[in-house]
């Protein structure tokens, strides 16, 4: 049996900050609408690490069904090292997205119903990412659906149930931070892919990485950073140049690309992960900052 320690670390908390980030993002429109309401702001920030938590746990139950799982070097999986049984971490997949599931309904009853098919189509993609006959993170659309829900969704839906309206320049707003806050977002996974090209290409799970290769995922990582830091300045323009706070994150962003650029692999990629997860959480509270103080 599993210990708290391994349960824990198989929640992957490193990706938790791709969580709150984008809630930090939707807040700020909120409060930038002179419509922040922070009870919301907290169901919305439980459904996020509630999803999060519940992919990771589904992501480690289905590839470790398949096998995928066992010649990893990254962080411990619970079913592939066997620390778990697949029953068990399928159990507490299905537990996380019950408890996404009661706050985003709590935020549907009080904003509008037809969120309950955002989220619904939320944790449908969350399962499928690499769950059931041919799941679509097989199939090199994982960044894509990183991108829509950790970012667009995420911040877009932030802002709505508070402000409950995407005019006054909520739309836009929301949907460029989204467009940033995403493309960190994507960083994360795209730092964990470049890592296990090897042993994806051995068990046929092609992820964009392996379909791009070494050399264009390092640039894809680059200059998905590089989107992010250009939308913080652009809307910092068009709003406030406060949010150029989202800028403080630049010194953990350049780390990270400091390692892939010098080629590293394997093992010596797992820092990334954190420095990225890190980059996306201070551009978001950057932002967020930004709106609070202009």
């Amino acid at each position: 049996m599993a210990t708290t320690s391994q349960w824990i670390e198989g929640a992957r908390p490193r990706t938790l900050p791709a969580a709150i980030a984008p809630v930090l993002a939707g807040t700020g429109v909120a409060v930038h609408a002179d419509s922040v309401v922070w009870w919301k702001a907290g169901l919305a920030l439980v459904v996020a690490l509630a999803l999060q938590v519940a992919v990771n746990y589904a992501n480690d139950y289905s590839d470790g069904v398949r096998g995928t799982d066992t010649a990893r070097v990254g962080p411990l999986r619970l079913v592939g090292s066997g620390a778990a049984s697949p029953r068990q971490v399928k159990r507490a997949a299905f537990a996380s997205f019950g408890g996404a599931a009661v706050a985003g309904l709590a935020l549907a009853a009080t904003t509008a119903w037809w969120l309950v098919v955002v989220g619904a189509v939320a944790m449908v993609a969350a399962w499928f990412y690499t769950g059931g006959a041919n799941p679509y993170g097989y199939h090199a659309l994982g960044e894509i659906g990183v991108f829509v829900f950790f970012g667009l969704v995420a911040v877009m839906g932030t802002a709505y149930v508070q402000t409950e309206s995407f005019a006054a320049g909520v739309g836009w707003l929301s949907a460029a931070l989204g467009t940033g806050v995403g493309a960190l977002a994507c960083t994360i996974l795209v730092a964990n892919n470049l890592r296990d090209i090897p042993t994806d290409e051995l068990v046929g799970k092609r992820t964009l990485a392996v379909v791009l290769g070494d050399g264009k995922t390092r640039g894809l990582f680059a200059s998905l950073h590089g989107v992010a830091y250009a939308v913080a300045g652009v809307v910092a323009g068009l709003t406030t140049w406060w949010l150029m706070l989202a800028l403080l994150a630049l010194p953990l962003s350049g780390r990270a690309l400091a390692v892939v650029r010098r080629r590293a692999a394997g093992p010596d990629l797992i820092p990334v992960l954190k420095d990225t997860g890190l980059a996306g959480l201070i551009y978001a509270t950057g932002l967020f900052a930004g709106f609070l103080i202009a």
